[in-house]
């Protein structure tokens, strides 16, 4: 039997407890216990003690793949030269390869495999725009990937036929044609999680293959794993993962039909969802096929005000990204219309009309701290400070909420810390009403996934 004796913490902001331990589940909270021989002892010294924290929706083998990964976009690369100097200095894969990531318009326009030659022609290079959907190759990476011959409906061509070098959406086609590395290492994903008190995330890589689910859930990472890309047709226990893609949205027959297998499995649908376009085509296809509990949007990018009453009707969950407003808010400021400005990321008026709504990071494409995005959720400040959408504001106590939420539920009740649960905690530093005040991952102390310090 291992166990820990948590002594003097504070619980639902407001009561000093002790907390036992014991083979990873809460077994007893009293005023005071008594320490069982071979007991850890964690002093409180009354730091709040919470449910760990959940992301539900990030994209993990991607926030590895980040880490060994060349910088390519605001804020450490801003102009043509930083990105020059960028590809320059980064340090190749085993098989020659430089990969960039998190690319934006704003440093050196729309790339192609032209601008890429001009600024690192030597090693086959791509580059990942900051939104997941697009690739760029150089022509080294062209080349090496037959680019000329591929039959990919993502490789771009322009009008003589030729490849640009832009790949969109083909991330399973690129994988396949690349040389073939091992999956990434996920300890250090797990360590910086277990940093900001996560236990739990959903994983929201669409169709993932079988050694990427294996992978995924094969005990790599201490925090628990719900996986939306599980192909229909295998045993699954979260939702199925559909994209919408704004550059080619699928039929109306055709989303229907989507939806329908996966319920027909048992299964609820996350779809991915960033445009107006696409949410109207989403909406009126649950019209046709009905809803199954857990259906869930996932971003939610443009919700325009007069869908916020359908959404509630039809019992959809929404999981967006706020955090997207403190890294690019000063772009949606300049390049989407005045009039559309109120519908991004919106979360006051979702939570408001009864809607299942929780802030989630959407990393490595958005911030993975929690405590920064809760920041965003209640401040919705831009990079330079200017405020978006102010009127979707919500408090502290609210957006950590939707942290708390129980995986399978987004968006649902907090689950609290109460004798018979798992013992997936994050201690704090502060109560929790000086941790609302001021919410910053340095206030996590300590983080426990089953008991075990992580």
């Amino acid at each position: 039997m291992t166990g820990v004796l948590v002594r003097g913490a504070e619980l639902d902001g407001a009561r000093r407890a002790d907390v036992r331990i014991c083979d990873g589940v809460i077994t007893a909270i009293a005023p005071a216990l008594d320490r069982a021989p071979g007991e850890a002892v964690l002093e409180a010294r009354g730091g709040a003690l919470l449910p760990g924290l959940c992301d539900h929706h990030l994209h993990l083998h991607a926030l590895a793949a980040q880490f060994r990964s060349v910088p390519c976009g605001p804020p450490g690369v801003r102009t043509t030269a930083d990105l020059g100097a960028a590809l320059s200095g980064a340090r190749a894969d085993e098989h020659g390869w430089v990969r960039g990531t998190g690319y934006h318009e704003s440093v050196a326009g729309l790339l192609d495999a032209s601008v890429l030659d001009r600024l690192h022609p030597a090693r086959p290079v791509r580059v990942q725009h900051r939104s997941g959907a697009l690739w760029t190759v150089n022509t080294a990476g062209a080349t090496a990937l037959r680019l000329s011959t591929g039959d990919h409906p993502g490789i771009e061509r322009d009008v003589r036929g030729d490849p640009t070098g832009r790949l969109w959406r083909a991330d399973d086609w690129l994988r396949e044609r690349l040389p073939a590395v091992p999956l990434p290492d996920l300890a250090e994903v797990g360590t910086r999680l277990a940093r900001f008190g996560i236990t739990a995330v959903t994983d929201a890589t669409p169709d993932l293959a079988p050694a990427a689910i294996a992978a995924l859930t094969g005990g790599a990472l201490s925090q628990r794993v719900l996986l939306l890309g599980v192909p229909l047709g295998h045993p699954a226990s979260g939702p199925y993962k559909i994209i919408l893609a704004d550059s080619d949205l699928p039929g109306f027959a055709t989303l229907t039909v989507w939806i329908r297998a996966a319920h027909e499995e048992g299964r609820a649908v996350a779809v991915h969802c960033v445009t107006r376009e696409a949410l109207v085509l989403l909406l009126a296809a649950f019209d046709e096929t009905g809803v199954r509990p857990g259906d869930r949007i996932e971003h939610a990018s443009l919700v325009p005000a007069e869908l916020v009453p359908r959404i509630a009707e039809l019992g959809l969950r929404v999981v967006t990204q706020p955090g997207f407003l403190a890294e690019r808010g000063d772009d949606y400021l300049r390049d989407v219309p005045a009039v559309d400005q109120p519908d991004l990321y919106r979360l006051g008026s979702l939570i408001e009309a009864g809607i299942r709504c929780t802030p989630s990071s959407d990393a490595p494409y958005g911030p993975l701290d929690p405590w920064a995005v809760i920041r965003v959720a209640t401040e919705r400040r831009t990079p330079s400070g200017s405020l978006l959408g102010p009127g979707e504001r919500i408090s502290c106590a609210e957006a950590l909420a939707g942290y708390l939420g129980d995986p399978h539920d987004p968006g649902g009740p907090p689950r609290r810390v109460r004798v018979g649960v798992a013992a997936d905690l994050v201690l704090l530093d502060v109560p929790l009403i000086t941790a609302l005040r001021h919410p910053a991952a340095d206030l996590v102390r300590e983080t426990l996934i089953g008991g075990a310090f992580t």
